[in-house]
């Protein structure tokens, strides 16, 4: 076979070189006008310099399953899995078979670096006592039990009287894990889908692939691992344990978690003050690829940069919120980014509950000049639509929280400037989250926040949170990211005063006296 493809002439490897300084000046340009917009959230939290073309939008629940699931049979040094909760049906099943399937591909090979670990929640991981999350997970735990870690992570705030009284399923109302991080070796999928079933089939979300993202992967491994420190250790008996280096009991010690809470929380600022540290030194050394010693682009690396497209056209920012810890970096950065959007900006915002935190609607309403197109469940939508009992009540909840924000649009005369939208879609539930951001005369949007926050009080007081913000000058990134709102808004339609008239939208008095009283615990 020829290898004449992998040689190069001189002036090809000149004009080579110069291409490559030519897209990294221009590509610096670029991003240097962008961070002029959004680069005081290096001021809040670690940032990652990544190729856009290294970012994949998927678009369908089918699609974030099978390739979740490809990606795991394919590991080969470690899974890392931060979610809600893992179900119990067929297709999780098949999840927990592709984990088997690497973990037996690591032994075989003999690579003993290989690690399995999962982050769960506490409350939801345990619900049901014949299945649940943890009775899924035992026998690959036990089977390789040097390779997998599965941790569950107790609100230090669900404890004494209220944990005895609160029944399964209301007790995660109190606080609880709301992370979703899918991580395959230096590959990560951000989201805001559990692993459950509805979520592999007809619940529609947000999934945003980062292939190849080494740096940003490690982040977010030392993240899991840094909350899994302070969570419980599943045995394989389905006992649970304090994890190994922690001694502080979540729900169990005397001082009402006061310890706790200051621990975990040094924890997770020291881990973003490393990797923030961390950003610093190689941005000093210049923006691309350079010589650690003399901090100057060589043409060995300008060459190998140029063929593996590795110059940095994206900008990634992790916003972590855990309110009970005073960990605060998404609620502070989500509300300075609407605060200083300017006249002639666009933000298009999603939630799959709706439920503003007060700051976050006066902000919008009082504080932001954008133009904002805000796009929410219909009913029919809701996850809760349907539900037995208290739970069926929940979608007329957020039916009053949306028209009381309606009503606060008109009263201020924002009805120019602020809209919203339902989505529907037969058959299917609404859980997107996010925001997509555009600047004035451009058809494309620069910016996004993906991840697990809805905006509302749970995401901000009460859950552990996680989402990035993506800034991006790449225009293949940037025309998936509004091919993914576009898809999204054509199966909504407009919300009008008429909308709240209409005979399915009647909200009983007593779910408007409840919704008052109880609507920061959701």
């Amino acid at each position: 076979m020829s290898d004449t493809k992998q040689t190069q002439t001189p002036e090809e490897n000149s004009n080579l070189v110069k291409t490559c300084r030519h897209n990294a000046d221009e590509t610096e340009s670029t991003l240097n006008k962008l961070e002029k917009k959004f680069g005081w959230m290096h001021n809040f939290v670690p940032c990652f310099e990544v190729n856009g073309g290294n970012i994949t939008v998927l678009t369908e629940p089918v699609q974030f399953y099978e390739t979740l699931k490809t990606m795991m049979r394919k590991a080969r040094s470690r899974i890392v899995l931060a979610s809600l909760y893992l179900g119990t049906g067929e297709l999780e099943q098949d999840l927990v078979d592709s984990i088997r399937e690497a973990c037996q591909h690591s032994e075989k090979s003999g690579n003993k670096d290989f690690e399995v670990r999962i982050l769960l929640d506490y409350t939801r991981g345990s619900r049901g006592q014949d299945e649940n999350s943890r009775t899924m997970l035992l026998p690959v735990l036990k089977e390789f039990t040097n390779i997998v870690h599965i941790h569950l992570y107790h609100a230090p705030d669900l404890r004494g009287f209220v944990k005895y009284i609160l029944p399964e399923r209301w007790n995660e109302i109190i606080g609880l894990t709301h992370m979703k991080v899918y991580l395959v070796d230096d590959s990560v999928i951000i989201s805001g889908a559990n692993l459950s079933d509805s979520y592999f089939t007809n619940r529609q979300d947000r999934y945003v692939l980062f292939n190849k993202c080494p740096e940003l992967a490690d982040y977010f491994t030392q993240l899991v691992q840094t909350v899994s420190l302070f969570s419980l250790h599943l045995q394989q008996d389905n006992t649970l344990t304090l994890t190994s280096g922690w001694e502080i009991h979540p729900f169990e010690d005397s001082d009402n978690g006061t310890r706790f809470k200051a621990a975990a929380r040094e924890k997770v600022k020291n881990l973003n003050k490393c990797f923030a540290n961390s950003y610093q030194q190689r941005n000093s050394l210049g923006r691309h690829s350079s010589n650690p010693e003399s901090g100057e682009v060589t043409q060995e690396t300008t060459n190998k940069n140029m063929r593996e497209g590795n110059c940095a056209d994206t900008l990634v920012f992790p916003l972590l919120q855990m309110g009970s810890f005073g960990v605060t970096d998404d609620e502070d950065v989500t509300r300075i980014l609407l605060r200083t959007t300017d006249r002639e900006d666009e933000v298009l915002l999603a939630s799959g509950y709706f439920n503003l935190t007060d700051q976050y609607m006066h902000t919008i309403l009082h504080e932001a000049l954008a133009k904002f197109k805000i796009v929410l469940a219909a009913p029919e939508a809701n996850g809760f639509y349907g539900a037995r009992g208290l739970s069926g009540a929940i979608p007329s909840a957020y039916i009053y929280i949306a028209y009381l924000f309606h009503q606060q649009v008109h009263r201020f005369e924002q009805n120019r400037r602020i809209f919203l939208y339902e989505y529907f879609k037969d058959n299917w539930t609404f859980h997107v989250k996010g925001l997509w951001y555009y600047l004035p005369s451009d058809t494309l949007p620069v910016m996004t926040l993906v991840g697990s926050p809805n905006f509302g009080y749970r995401s901000v007081y009460r859950d552990l949170e996680c989402q990035v913000a993506i800034v991006t000058q790449n225009k293949a990134l940037r025309q998936q990211l509004r091919e993914e709102h576009v898809r999204l808004f054509q199966s909504s339609s407009a919300v009008t005063p008429a909308t709240f008239r209409e005979v399915d939208r009647h909200v009983p008095i007593w779910v408007k006296f409840v919704t008052s009283i109880i609507k920061n615990f959701f």
